[in-house]
């Protein structure tokens, strides 16, 4: 009598786990096919529906008022941008470390993209500078994301600079590339004045095809770029003119 119920003991233990791999077996099954349905390989990239403003405007109306004006004979020698790079200089960093840390975070917010960390190439014992120290942050925008950097920049940063009576054009290298600076970083809607640890300035230096300065500016100016205009120097009618102003 106790071997028979000793047996049906044992049956229904065999039974419970027999039951129990049958249900892990089932949640197994389940779980595979729903990795099975999720896309392999990497993620699918964002697509824009519509393309850059400022592009557009490059593409309909200053590269036909660029050809007119210098007389280009056909469209591939209109001059284009080619690349803008944003340079944060740092160089107090080495006295306080997390420097790089607010810098790498604002240009961020700025370009929309991740800087990479700039460090010194060589020792410079005046500046107490080390070869391989972390001196700033920079970031270099192509495609989509340089022209929604200019337009921003143009149309939106710009005008918000205090006092501001137009950008020099003494920027330019003599190969139509541009070269200009920002004292504050805090002109950007992006950056919020109360979460920044100092105030920090940029370089932007603004890579074209241009084989003359003449060319870059005005291609720049045709896509909105407030350059200073130089005021004429006029003497008042009846002022004193100075010995040789004439001659």
């Amino acid at each position: 009598m106790a071997d028979e119920t000793d047996k049906a003991a044992a049956d229904e233990v065999a039974a419970a786990k027999k039951k129990e791999r049958a249900e892990k077996a089932k949640q197994k099954g389940e779980a595979g096919k729903k990795k099975s349905a999720e896309p392999a390989g990497p993620a699918p990239k964002y697509k824009r529906e519509t393309p850059p403003r400022l592009r557009t405007t490059y593409q309909k109306t200053v590269a036909a008022a660029m050809m007119k004006e210098f007389n280009y004979s056909t469209v591939m020698q209109v001059p284009r941008i080619v690349k803008v790079s944003v340079n944060m200089g740092l160089g107090k960093a080495k006295d306080e470390p997390k420097m790089i840390e607010f810098g790498i975070d604002e240009l961020k917010l700025i370009t929309g993209q991740s800087p990479v960390v700039t460090r010194a190439k060589k020792d410079i014992a005046v500046f107490k500078v080390r070869k391989g120290q972390k001196i700033g942050v920079s970031v270099t925008l192509r495609r989509e994301r340089m022209w929604e950097f200019l337009d921003r920049l143009i149309n939106i940063a710009l005008p918000r600079v205090r006092d501001f009576r137009g950008v020099s054009s003494r920027g330019f290298d003599g190969r139509g590339n541009f070269t200009m600076g920002v004292r504050e970083q805090i002109i950007f809607p992006e950056i919020e004045y109360d979460k920044i640890d100092s105030i920090k300035g940029l370089n932007i230096s603004i890579v074209t095809t241009a084989q003359t300065d003449a060319e870059g500016r005005a291609l720049l100016t045709h896509l909105g770029m407030p350059f200073r205009q130089a005021t004429p120097t006029t003497t008042p009618a009846g002022a004193p003119v100075a010995p040789g102003a004439n001659q």
